[in-house]
């Protein structure tokens, strides 16, 4: 995790309205919480590397993350957890991360810009953007808090529940992760409303 953030004494604007950026990480996986990050970036510190967070390298996330963290004006994390996605479902749960990052923010935003094409339900004024983490920086340091954070989650995960390959593809539906899936059944951290998951355990029974 990020370390504390202290906030400066003053509030800095984009154009005058202060903005912060939006992404979430973990649409797809078959296993673990859905992170997402909000992220209001200080002018006055400019990162330079910013991109979506799938087009960095993992040495190049982690560098990004650091900064991200120490000059931005302000962030926050959080997540949907998998009973919440499975209860849901993971879009829903997607967008609930989200509004909780925002709304865990120190510094709360007069303007929020969220990667894709669905917004949270909140009374933020927002817009979405579309491939937003590869055309706003904030969404682009969004999607690198993100990441970095819930990579480093799969592989702790990956020790309570060896036998996955949770921090070699986190809990992506690759060919190993498929195969350990037949071979092991489904772990507590798997969501069982996806399909090969719930499959499973409808033979289960």
């Amino acid at each position: 995790m990020c370390p504390q953030k202290v906030l400066p004494p003053y509030i800095c604007t984009y154009q005058g309205v202060l903005l912060a950026g939006v992404d979430e990480v973990g649409r797809g996986p078959l296993a673990g919480d859905v992170v997402a990050a909000a992220v209001i970036l200080d002018p006055a510190y400019p990162i330079e590397g910013l991109a979506d967070s799938k087009k960095l390298s993992e040495k190049k996330r982690k560098l990004l993350f650091d900064q991200i963290c120490t000059r931005a004006l302000d962030y926050s994390i959080a997540r949907a957890t998998v009973q919440e996605i499975d209860r849901i479902n993971i879009l829903q749960a997607s967008l609930l991360a989200m509004r909780r990052a925002v709304e865990q923010l120190s510094v709360q935003p007069e303007y929020v810009l969220v990667d894709g094409n669905k917004k949270p339900d909140w009374t933020y004024p927002c817009d979405t953007v579309v491939k937003g983490d590869d055309r706003v920086a904030a969404i682009a340091a969004a999607s690198i808090l993100a990441k970095v954070t819930r990579d480093r989650e799969l592989v702790e995960l990956d020790k309570q529940y060896p036998g996955y390959g949770l921090a070699r593809h986190k809990g992506y539906p690759t060919k190993m992760h498929l195969q350990a899936l037949q071979q092991l059944g489904p772990s507590p951290v798997h969501r069982a409303s996806f399909a090969p998951v719930k499959q499973l355990l409808m033979d289960l029974v």
